[in-house]
């Protein structure tokens, strides 16, 4: 990679020896953690991805994190390259739960993601017109529902908990708890029927966003971007792509 950096990211503290580098694109997507992570996607690297390149680049990320062997960021230097524009490659719809940041899970720097957050991963249409935004105008590849495990909002669902505006935002919950096929016990108290109906939700939040955004629904039919969801485990770091 030269230092007029036409690969994915400038390396700003060094080599290493035997350290390898994934190409991805024609870009060096996937450093080694001892490198610096020190550029944001460029246009030109963001639009040679496909869809499939960028499920790939998270799933890795994720690896990296459940190893314990992130990438060595240097978000001053991400901040900025990224001032004069942004081209993230997937746009995520995650949960506001402290323990599931999805940057930080998916190894992920400044300018390679956008992420929306509302509790229990659930669609409206302020966040439809986001993600409209980050695919049509912005060019963002992937959307990507990330629900996780012992979700309080789902828990707050099958509870039938009720506060304030809290109330209706769980109410958007609720139809994945019928929808779930589950032969144990069904209440808030069993964390794996809470999970399984996280994952259902997951689901749904997908059919949603393809039945209230006709524009997501025309680019992902058309092979521009792609609709997926996944499940992070919140005790083994891992995130499972569904």
């Amino acid at each position: 990679m030269s230092n007029t950096d036409n690969g994915r990211r400038n390396l700003l503290k060094g080599s290493v020896a035997g350290a390898s580098l994934l190409a991805l694109g024609g870009t060096a997507a996937f450093l080694t953690p001892s490198l610096t992570y020190a550029a944001s996607l460029s246009q030109s690297e963001r639009d040679a991805m496909s869809p499939d390149d960028v499920i790939s680049f998270l799933e890795k990320g994720n690896d990296r994190f459940v190893n314990n062997k992130p990438l060595n960021h240097d978000y001053k230097a991400q901040k900025r390259s990224s001032k004069d524009g942004q081209y993230p490659a997937a746009v995520i719809l995650s949960c506001i739960d402290s323990r599931a940041p999805a940057e930080i899970i998916l190894d992920t720097g400044i300018g390679d993601v956008f992420n929306s957050r509302v509790a229990g991963n659930v669609s409206n249409t302020d966040i439809l017109g986001s993600m409209e935004f980050a695919c049509a105008v912005a060019g963002a590849k992937v959307v990507l529902v990330l629900g996780h495990t012992k979700c309080g909002a789902v828990k707050g669902a099958i509870a039938n908990a009720k506060l304030g505006n809290l109330t209706s935002l769980l109410d958007k919950i609720k139809p994945a708890i019928g929808k779930t096929t589950y032969l144990g016990k069904r209440d808030a108290d069993n964390y794996d029927f809470v999970d399984a109906v996280a994952r259902t939700n997951v689901m749904l939040t997908l059919n949603d966003i393809r039945k209230n955004s006709p524009t997501l629904k025309n680019l992902e039919k058309s092979g521009s971007i792609k609709l997926v969801g996944a499940m992070y485990d919140i005790s083994t770091g891992k995130v499972e792509f569904i």
